[in-house]
Protein backbone atom coordinates (compact mmCIF):
# COMPACT_ATOMS: atom_id res chain seq x y z
CA UNK A 1 0.00 0.00 0.00
CA UNK A 2 1.19 3.93 -1.24
CA UNK A 3 1.99 5.75 1.90
CA UNK A 4 -0.11 8.46 2.95
CA UNK A 5 0.62 11.94 2.07
CA UNK A 6 1.96 14.29 4.89
CA UNK A 7 0.14 17.83 5.35
CA UNK A 8 3.01 20.95 6.25
CA UNK A 9 2.40 24.46 7.92
CA UNK A 10 3.95 27.29 5.30
CA UNK A 11 6.76 27.50 8.27
CA UNK A 12 10.44 28.89 6.89
CA UNK A 13 11.62 25.05 7.96
CA UNK A 14 8.53 22.93 6.01
CA UNK A 15 9.21 25.56 2.82
CA UNK A 16 13.10 24.98 2.92
CA UNK A 17 12.21 21.23 3.37
CA UNK A 18 9.38 21.09 0.26
CA UNK A 19 11.87 22.99 -2.11
CA UNK A 20 14.76 20.42 -1.31
CA UNK A 21 12.13 18.09 -2.02
CA UNK A 22 11.35 19.29 -5.40
CA UNK A 23 15.02 19.42 -6.43
CA UNK A 24 15.46 16.03 -5.64
CA UNK A 25 12.45 15.49 -8.32
CA UNK A 26 10.00 15.37 -5.81
CA UNK A 27 6.22 16.33 -5.83
CA UNK A 28 4.20 19.08 -3.50
CA UNK A 29 0.96 19.53 -3.87
CA UNK A 30 0.77 23.47 -3.20
CA UNK A 31 -2.01 25.93 -2.41
CA UNK A 32 -2.75 28.66 -5.05
CA UNK A 33 -5.06 31.67 -5.30
CA UNK A 34 -7.19 30.09 -7.98
CA UNK A 35 -7.06 26.12 -7.13
CA UNK A 36 -4.44 23.93 -5.60
CA UNK A 37 -1.65 22.97 -7.91
CA UNK A 38 0.55 19.85 -7.81
CA UNK A 39 4.23 21.01 -7.99
CA UNK A 40 7.75 20.13 -9.73
CA UNK A 41 10.06 21.37 -11.21
CA UNK A 42 9.57 22.32 -14.72
CA UNK A 43 12.78 21.83 -16.45
CA UNK A 44 13.45 18.33 -15.29
CA UNK A 45 11.84 15.76 -17.85
CA UNK A 46 11.35 13.61 -15.07
CA UNK A 47 9.57 15.61 -12.21
CA UNK A 48 6.94 16.38 -15.50
CA UNK A 49 6.17 12.75 -15.93
CA UNK A 50 5.88 12.52 -12.39
CA UNK A 51 2.96 14.92 -12.32
CA UNK A 52 1.09 13.18 -15.20
CA UNK A 53 1.45 9.95 -13.91
CA UNK A 54 0.16 11.09 -10.16
CA UNK A 55 -2.76 12.78 -12.04
CA UNK A 56 -3.63 10.03 -14.30
CA UNK A 57 -2.87 13.06 -17.26
CA UNK A 58 -3.24 12.57 -20.49
CA UNK A 59 -0.01 13.38 -22.40
CA UNK A 60 -1.08 16.04 -24.64
CA UNK A 61 -2.39 18.00 -22.32
CA UNK A 62 -0.03 20.55 -21.21
CA UNK A 63 0.95 21.76 -17.95
CA UNK A 64 1.47 25.23 -16.84
CA UNK A 65 4.85 26.75 -15.65
CA UNK A 66 5.22 29.11 -12.64
CA UNK A 67 7.68 31.19 -12.33
CA UNK A 68 7.77 33.81 -9.01
CA UNK A 69 9.13 37.40 -11.10
CA UNK A 70 8.80 38.62 -14.36
CA UNK A 71 12.10 38.79 -14.80
CA UNK A 72 11.96 34.77 -14.76
CA UNK A 73 9.76 34.99 -18.07
CA UNK A 74 12.24 34.99 -20.28
CA UNK A 75 14.14 32.06 -19.22
CA UNK A 76 10.66 29.63 -19.74
CA UNK A 77 9.57 31.71 -22.83
CA UNK A 78 10.28 34.48 -25.77
CA UNK A 79 8.01 37.08 -24.48
CA UNK A 80 6.49 39.43 -26.69
CA UNK A 81 5.54 43.35 -25.65
CA UNK A 82 2.02 42.72 -25.76
CA UNK A 83 2.59 39.65 -23.37
CA UNK A 84 4.82 41.91 -20.99
CA UNK A 85 2.15 44.40 -20.85
CA UNK A 86 -0.65 42.28 -19.60
CA UNK A 87 2.58 40.30 -17.40
CA UNK A 88 2.88 44.03 -15.69
CA UNK A 89 -0.54 44.69 -15.40
CA UNK A 90 -1.68 41.44 -13.91
CA UNK A 91 1.06 39.28 -12.67
CA UNK A 92 1.22 37.94 -9.94
CA UNK A 93 -2.17 36.85 -10.57
CA UNK A 94 -4.78 34.83 -12.25
CA UNK A 95 -3.43 35.13 -15.52
CA UNK A 96 -1.85 32.40 -17.82
CA UNK A 97 -0.18 33.16 -21.08
CA UNK A 98 1.13 31.32 -23.83
CA UNK A 99 4.23 32.09 -25.61
CA UNK A 100 6.95 30.39 -28.04
CA UNK A 101 8.89 27.82 -25.14
CA UNK A 102 12.44 27.94 -24.55
CA UNK A 103 14.77 25.01 -24.44
CA UNK A 104 14.78 25.18 -20.27
CA UNK A 105 11.37 23.81 -20.76
CA UNK A 106 11.00 20.13 -21.77
CA UNK A 107 8.61 18.93 -24.50
CA UNK A 108 7.09 16.71 -21.70
CA UNK A 109 6.04 19.75 -20.04
CA UNK A 110 4.23 21.36 -23.24
CA UNK A 111 2.85 18.21 -25.30
CA UNK A 112 5.26 18.27 -27.21
CA UNK A 113 4.59 21.59 -28.76
CA UNK A 114 6.75 24.82 -29.37
CA UNK A 115 4.64 26.97 -26.76
CA UNK A 116 4.79 27.27 -23.11
CA UNK A 117 2.02 28.26 -20.82
CA UNK A 118 3.31 31.02 -17.97
CA UNK A 119 2.02 32.19 -14.77
CA UNK A 120 3.19 34.08 -11.61
CA UNK A 121 0.82 33.32 -8.96
CA UNK A 122 -0.01 35.29 -6.13
CA UNK A 123 -0.16 32.90 -3.01
CA UNK A 124 2.79 34.17 -0.89
CA UNK A 125 3.83 30.39 0.08
CA UNK A 126 3.26 29.12 -3.47
CA UNK A 127 5.76 32.28 -4.73
CA UNK A 128 8.46 31.90 -1.85
CA UNK A 129 8.61 27.74 -2.61
CA UNK A 130 9.10 28.79 -6.30
CA UNK A 131 12.15 31.05 -5.09
CA UNK A 132 13.77 28.41 -2.64
CA UNK A 133 13.32 26.06 -5.31
CA UNK A 134 15.31 27.85 -7.64
CA UNK A 135 13.44 26.02 -10.64
CA UNK A 136 10.23 27.31 -12.11
CA UNK A 137 7.08 24.99 -11.14
CA UNK A 138 4.89 23.19 -13.78
CA UNK A 139 1.63 23.01 -11.64
CA UNK A 140 -1.75 21.52 -12.71
CA UNK A 141 -4.56 21.25 -10.82
CA UNK A 142 -3.80 18.83 -7.69
CA UNK A 143 -6.49 15.97 -8.48
CA UNK A 144 -6.94 12.92 -10.49
CA UNK A 145 -7.31 14.43 -14.14
CA UNK A 146 -10.97 15.15 -14.74
CA UNK A 147 -12.18 15.62 -11.62
CA UNK A 148 -13.63 18.84 -9.81
CA UNK A 149 -10.63 20.75 -8.82
CA UNK A 150 -9.51 20.90 -5.33
CA UNK A 151 -9.68 24.34 -3.24
CA UNK A 152 -8.46 23.22 0.17
CA UNK A 153 -5.15 20.98 0.74
CA UNK A 154 -8.14 18.79 2.38
CA UNK A 155 -9.81 18.29 -1.03
CA UNK A 156 -5.73 17.69 -2.14
CA UNK A 157 -5.54 14.70 0.85
CA UNK A 158 -8.93 13.08 -0.11
CA UNK A 159 -8.20 12.46 -3.74
CA UNK A 160 -4.22 12.42 -4.21
CA UNK A 161 -3.67 11.37 -0.61
CA UNK A 162 -2.77 7.91 -2.04
CA UNK A 163 -0.22 8.91 -5.10
CA UNK A 164 1.40 11.67 -3.82
CA UNK A 165 3.51 12.39 -0.26
CA UNK A 166 3.80 15.97 0.22
CA UNK A 167 0.93 18.93 0.76
CA UNK A 168 1.64 22.37 1.63
CA UNK A 169 -1.58 23.93 3.56
CA UNK A 170 -2.13 27.70 2.08
CA UNK A 171 -5.55 27.67 3.20
CA UNK A 172 -8.82 28.01 0.80
CA UNK A 173 -7.90 29.47 -2.31
CA UNK A 174 -8.87 33.19 -2.78
CA UNK A 175 -10.54 32.86 -6.14
CA UNK A 176 -11.63 29.42 -6.46
CA UNK A 177 -11.24 29.09 -10.51
CA UNK A 178 -8.47 28.22 -12.23
CA UNK A 179 -6.67 30.77 -14.06
CA UNK A 180 -7.35 32.68 -16.97
CA UNK A 181 -5.29 31.90 -19.92
CA UNK A 182 -4.29 34.09 -23.04
CA UNK A 183 -3.00 32.89 -26.16
CA UNK A 184 -0.04 35.42 -27.31
CA UNK A 185 2.52 33.77 -29.61
CA UNK A 186 0.65 35.99 -32.05
CA UNK A 187 0.44 39.62 -30.58
CA UNK A 188 -1.51 40.49 -33.22
CA UNK A 189 -4.36 37.98 -32.78
CA UNK A 190 -4.67 37.52 -28.73
CA UNK A 191 -7.70 34.57 -27.88
CA UNK A 192 -9.24 33.91 -24.83
CA UNK A 193 -8.00 29.81 -24.16
CA UNK A 194 -9.90 29.37 -20.51
CA UNK A 195 -11.86 32.50 -19.33
CA UNK A 196 -11.02 32.95 -15.38
CA UNK A 197 -11.34 36.17 -13.13
CA UNK A 198 -9.42 38.18 -15.50
CA UNK A 199 -12.14 39.16 -17.89
CA UNK A 200 -12.12 38.78 -21.43
CA UNK A 201 -12.56 42.65 -21.14
CA UNK A 202 -9.83 43.10 -18.89
CA UNK A 203 -7.43 41.61 -21.71
CA UNK A 204 -8.96 43.75 -24.59
CA UNK A 205 -8.83 46.49 -22.49
CA UNK A 206 -5.18 45.80 -21.47
CA UNK A 207 -3.96 45.09 -25.12
CA UNK A 208 -6.20 47.36 -26.86
CA UNK A 209 -7.33 44.93 -29.48
CA UNK A 210 -10.32 42.46 -29.48
CA UNK A 211 -9.75 39.18 -27.56
CA UNK A 212 -11.20 36.51 -29.76
CA UNK A 213 -12.00 32.49 -29.25
CA UNK A 214 -9.91 30.05 -30.36
CA UNK A 215 -10.91 27.33 -32.86
CA UNK A 216 -11.97 24.40 -30.34
CA UNK A 217 -8.82 21.55 -30.87
CA UNK A 218 -10.19 18.39 -32.40
CA UNK A 219 -7.97 15.90 -30.90
CA UNK A 220 -4.24 16.22 -30.87
CA UNK A 221 -2.04 18.36 -28.11
CA UNK A 222 -3.77 21.31 -26.91
CA UNK A 223 -2.40 24.82 -26.19
CA UNK A 224 -3.52 25.17 -22.76
CA UNK A 225 -5.10 23.33 -20.10
CA UNK A 226 -8.71 23.21 -19.38
CA UNK A 227 -9.87 22.69 -23.18
CA UNK A 228 -10.97 19.09 -22.67
CA UNK A 229 -14.94 19.18 -23.60
CA UNK A 230 -15.40 17.51 -20.33
CA UNK A 231 -13.52 18.63 -17.19
CA UNK A 232 -14.14 19.90 -13.85
CA UNK A 233 -16.35 16.85 -13.37
CA UNK A 234 -17.99 15.13 -10.45
CA UNK A 235 -19.29 11.74 -10.93
CA UNK A 236 -22.56 12.25 -10.06
CA UNK A 237 -23.60 13.52 -13.52
CA UNK A 238 -24.38 17.20 -13.87
CA UNK A 239 -27.44 18.92 -15.82
CA UNK A 240 -27.09 22.59 -16.88
CA UNK A 241 -30.19 24.70 -17.02
CA UNK A 242 -31.00 27.90 -18.28
CA UNK A 243 -33.33 28.96 -15.49
CA UNK A 244 -34.30 26.56 -12.22
CA UNK A 245 -37.53 26.74 -10.42
CA UNK A 246 -37.84 25.14 -6.72
CA UNK A 247 -40.88 24.11 -7.74
CA UNK A 248 -38.66 21.38 -9.68
CA UNK A 249 -36.79 20.79 -7.19
CA UNK A 250 -39.57 20.04 -4.83
CA UNK A 251 -41.01 17.39 -7.44
CA UNK A 252 -37.46 15.36 -7.60
CA UNK A 253 -36.01 15.28 -3.90
CA UNK A 254 -33.34 12.42 -5.45
CA UNK A 255 -31.75 15.12 -6.98
CA UNK A 256 -29.73 18.09 -5.86
CA UNK A 257 -30.55 21.47 -7.04
CA UNK A 258 -27.89 24.10 -7.33
CA UNK A 259 -29.28 27.99 -8.05
CA UNK A 260 -26.74 30.58 -8.40
CA UNK A 261 -28.26 32.81 -5.73
CA UNK A 262 -30.97 31.72 -2.81
CA UNK A 263 -34.21 31.03 -4.35
CA UNK A 264 -37.45 32.90 -2.79
CA UNK A 265 -39.66 30.10 -1.94
CA UNK A 266 -39.51 26.01 -2.50
CA UNK A 267 -36.58 25.48 -0.05
CA UNK A 268 -35.37 21.87 0.51
CA UNK A 269 -32.18 19.67 2.11
CA UNK A 270 -31.87 18.66 -1.90
CA UNK A 271 -31.79 23.05 -2.65
CA UNK A 272 -28.13 24.71 -2.63
CA UNK A 273 -27.09 28.12 -3.68
CA UNK A 274 -23.34 29.37 -4.76
CA UNK A 275 -24.10 32.87 -2.69
CA UNK A 276 -27.15 34.20 -1.07
CA UNK A 277 -26.73 37.23 -2.86
CA UNK A 278 -25.77 36.18 -6.42
CA UNK A 279 -22.78 37.56 -6.11
CA UNK A 280 -20.13 35.85 -8.91
CA UNK A 281 -17.04 36.46 -7.17
CA UNK A 282 -18.40 35.06 -4.05
CA UNK A 283 -20.44 32.36 -6.70
CA UNK A 284 -16.41 31.42 -7.77
CA UNK A 285 -15.16 30.78 -4.67
CA UNK A 286 -18.12 28.02 -3.63
CA UNK A 287 -18.27 26.41 -6.51
CA UNK A 288 -15.71 23.86 -7.10
CA UNK A 289 -16.23 23.05 -2.81
CA UNK A 290 -19.97 22.68 -3.54
CA UNK A 291 -19.65 20.40 -6.31
CA UNK A 292 -17.19 17.92 -4.38
CA UNK A 293 -20.06 18.24 -1.46
CA UNK A 294 -22.82 17.47 -3.67
CA UNK A 295 -20.66 14.72 -5.42
CA UNK A 296 -20.50 13.16 -1.87
CA UNK A 297 -24.04 13.64 -1.09
CA UNK A 298 -26.16 10.43 -2.58
CA UNK A 299 -27.92 12.39 -5.37
CA UNK A 300 -29.20 10.91 -8.07
CA UNK A 301 -28.02 13.94 -10.52
CA UNK A 302 -26.97 17.56 -9.69
CA UNK A 303 -29.01 19.79 -11.36
CA UNK A 304 -27.14 23.57 -12.07
CA UNK A 305 -28.48 26.73 -12.48
CA UNK A 306 -26.06 28.46 -15.24
CA UNK A 307 -25.33 32.15 -14.85
CA UNK A 308 -25.95 35.00 -17.21
CA UNK A 309 -24.01 37.82 -18.19
CA UNK A 310 -20.00 38.56 -19.39
CA UNK A 311 -16.75 38.55 -17.15
CA UNK A 312 -16.82 36.02 -14.58
CA UNK A 313 -19.92 34.70 -15.58
CA UNK A 314 -18.11 33.50 -18.87
CA UNK A 315 -15.91 31.28 -16.89
CA UNK A 316 -18.68 30.09 -14.19
CA UNK A 317 -20.56 28.74 -17.62
CA UNK A 318 -17.29 27.36 -18.68
CA UNK A 319 -16.80 25.07 -15.83
CA UNK A 320 -19.84 23.94 -15.63
CA UNK A 321 -20.52 23.07 -19.20
CA UNK A 322 -17.69 21.37 -19.13
CA UNK A 323 -18.53 19.14 -15.62
CA UNK A 324 -21.58 18.94 -17.47
CA UNK A 325 -20.60 17.42 -20.69
CA UNK A 326 -21.30 13.85 -21.35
Amino acid sequence: MAPKSRTYRGTPRNLALLARRIREGGLVAVPTETVYGLAGDATSRAACLRIFAAKGRPSNDPLIVHIASIRDLGRVAVPNAAALRLARMFWPGPLTIVLPKTDAVPNEATANLPSVAVRMPSHPLFRKLIRLSGVPLAAPSANPFGYVSPTTADHVRRSLGRRIRHILDGGPSAIGLESTIVDLRDPRRPALLRPGAITRGQVARALGVPVANPRRPAGGARLAPGQMERHYSPRTPVILHAKLTPGAAAAQKADAWLFVSRPGAGRGTNVFWLDARGNLRRAAHRLFATLRALDEGGFRRIHVERPAGAGLAEALRDRLVRAASA
